[in-house]
Order: C-alpha cells, then sequence, then structure tokens
C-alpha cells in the first residue's frame, strides 16, 4: 500500500471508537447554536461525491439563517482549485486531496496554501449487480479488472467472472467495466490505491457522477465499478475487498473504513481560501462550525458516510482559527 494511504489509515484510527455496526455521531460533538447577524451568500463548486452531502449542510445550514444563500455546483474535484484560484467559490469540496500542483498555483495567486477541513469519512466500494454472487476479490484482482497495467502484480488480464471464480452461466460472461472520468477525485484516488498508480482499462465506460456509476452497474448484471458508499442502493451489491493474499476480506463498513482493514477508505475535504493573517468571516466560519457539529455529523450519516470524531474536528477548527 502507499505511504499516502498509510497516512491515511492513521487518521482514520482516531475515529475508530465511534463506529460499530450501528454508525453514531460522536456525542462529545456540540449541538449547533446559531450565532447573530449571518447573512449572504455561498458558492461551492467541486467534487461530485459530495453533492449530496454538501446539499444537506446547506440545507441544516439555511434553517439557521433563512438570509443566506448557498449555491452547489458539482462536476468533479478537479474543478475545486481553479474555482478557488479564481474566486468562484467560497468552498471546494473535493474526494481527495490537493495536488501540489494545484496548491502551487494557489499560492502564486495568494501567496499561501489553500486550507482544508475532513468532514466525513468514505470507503469507496466496488459495487456488482444485486444477483452477481462474487464473495470477495483481492485489491490485486480489482486492478487486473479496471488497470492495463496491471501495477498490484496480478498473473494475468481478467475479462471474465469465471476467472475469478464464477461458475455456470457466469463463466463466460464477459466482466462490463464503469468508472468516473478523470476530472473525478474518486478517478484519481481508485487509480492511486486500486489501481497501483497504474492506467485504467480502455473498455471502462466513464460517468460523469457517481451516481451513475451505479445505475449503470444496476443495470447491467456483468457490471462493477466503483463510487462512494454514500451512493449504494438496493439494485446493487458492495464487494469485499482483500489486500493481503493472507488476509480476511473486508466490506466497505465504518468499522473497516477506520481500522485500515478495508483499503479504499479516503477522507472527504472542503478547501477554503483562508489567509492566515486574517480571521475567517462568519459566514464561512459558521458553515464550518455547522459541519463539526451533532447536526452537521448527522447529515454525514445520513447520506451514508462515516462521521469523524470530535478530536478530529477540534483539530481542524483550530487550523481555521475557529475553536
Amino acid at each position: 500500500m502507499t505511504r499516502k494511504f498509510l497516512a491515511l489509515g492513521a487518521g482514520l484510527i482516531l475515529s475508530a471508537s465511534a463506529f460499530g455496526q450501528a454508525i453514531q455521531v460522536d456525542p462529545a460533538l456540540p449541538n449547533y447554536t446559531a450565532a447573530a447577524g449571518i447573512s449572504g451568500n455561498l458558492k461551492s463548486i467541486g467534487s461530485d461525491s459530495l453533492n449530496n452531502l454538501m446539499a444537506l449542510w446547506a440545507e441544516g445550514y439555511r434553517s439557521a439563517y433563512p438570509n443566506v444563500q448557498i449555491e452547489i455546483e458539482g462536476k468533479g474535484s478537479g474543478t475545486a482549485p481553479p474555482a478557488l484560484i479564481g474566486g468562484n467559490a467560497q468552498f471546494g469540496p473535493m474526494s481527495r486531496p490537493m495536488k501540489s500542483a494545484e496548491i502551487q498555483e494557489f499560492e502564486k495567486r495568494y501567496g499561501y496554501a489553500p486550507l482544508p477541513i475532513r468532514g466525513a469519512i468514505d470507503a469507496l466500494a466496488v459495487y456488482v449487480h444485486k444477483d452477481n454472487p462474487i464473495q470477495c476479490l483481492s485489491l490485486q484482482q480489482v486492478d487486473a479488472i479496471f488497470s492495463k497495467t496491471r501495477n498490484g502484480g496480478y498473473a494475468q488480464n481478467l475479462t471474465t467472472w469465471g476467472q475469478v471464480g464464477l461458475t455456470g452461466e457466469w463463466a463466460d460472461r464477459p466482466i462490463s467495466i464503469y468508472g468516473r472520468n478523470s476530472a473525478s477525485g474518486t478517478y484519481g484516488y481508485f487509480k492511486e490505491v486500486a489501481l497501483f498508480n497504474g492506467d485504467f482499462k480502455d473498455e471502462v465506460k466513464e460517468q460523469p457522477g457517481s451516481s451513475t456509476v451505479v445505475q449503470g452497474v444496476a443495470s447491467d448484471i456483468a457490471g462493477i465499478g466503483y463510487s462512494g458508499v454514500g451512493y449504494k442502493t438496493a439494485d446493487v451489491r458492495s464487494v469485499p475487498i482483500k489486500t493481503d493474499a493472507d488476509g480476511g476480506c473486508f466490506d466497505a463498513l465504518a468499522e473497516h473504513a477506520v481500522s485500515g482493514d478495508y483499503a479504499i477508505a479516503r477522507f472527504l475535504y472542503i478547501y477554503v481560501n483562508k489567509n492566515p493573517n486574517e480571521p475567517l468571516d462568519p459566514l464561512r466560519g459558521e458553515f464550518i462550525r455547522f459541519v463539526y457539529s451533532k447536526q452537521g455529523q448527522e447529515a454525514v450519516v445520513r447520506d451514508g458516510y462515516f462521521p469523524v470524531l470530535k478530536s478530529l474536528a477540534d483539530q481542524d477548527l483550530a487550523a481555521f482559527g475557529l475553536k
């Protein structure tokens, strides 16, 4: 596993005690209390994976501040940095960390780096049709299904379901592959972790959004695709993934994400233009406080993602001068 993922795993372990089979928001998080005099307009441009969650956060925030208007545009994580650099958005949600080149472009314009909050945890699930009987795939098999480079070291290119152990009518059934386009942070993160920084096959049916990946798999009995766990529906199954040849298979569940047993887990970020020499304006500051309140993290659970602990929330709030 890459060093970058190991760093993420260490961060996720901070939240381990908050999770069991029933996902609970950390009771130490505060209830949100509205401040006085908050009004204005906010715009969010970035990750499609965070679209629903940003909408839930915006709905909750506006219930406290009816005079606030929030516009949300989700066309991929790659659209967030230029929107922040150009001053076209106050929030840049991303399902991956900013790349060094993106940070450098921001710094060239403003003289300092953008600052992220880590508002939720996602397990990036590998989905198949609900009638597909596959019980487990190794990360190397996932690579050999999706990638033409097979950097994970699997011996053969996997093109049929029989090659991963299915029999009967499934044995000769071709694997039909769905994925995201290159503007997506989900695309980039899956490429890094599941494809071992390899290249996707040309046969991947690229989709414009997380939900359309799931819809494609749901309508294709031979389909397989990847998307955030918050987009799971009754028409697809998430496949347990095995990281080590001698290890167990772990599904995309909260306890496996935070323990590091499920390999394809990540933070979901919101990047903000915060001048380190100036306090954050109350309009944006209160939104960040709302994200890290009980109500904000309850929205995370409602959207199918995993909430963060107060200890992590406190770290991010302190970085923004909000603690």
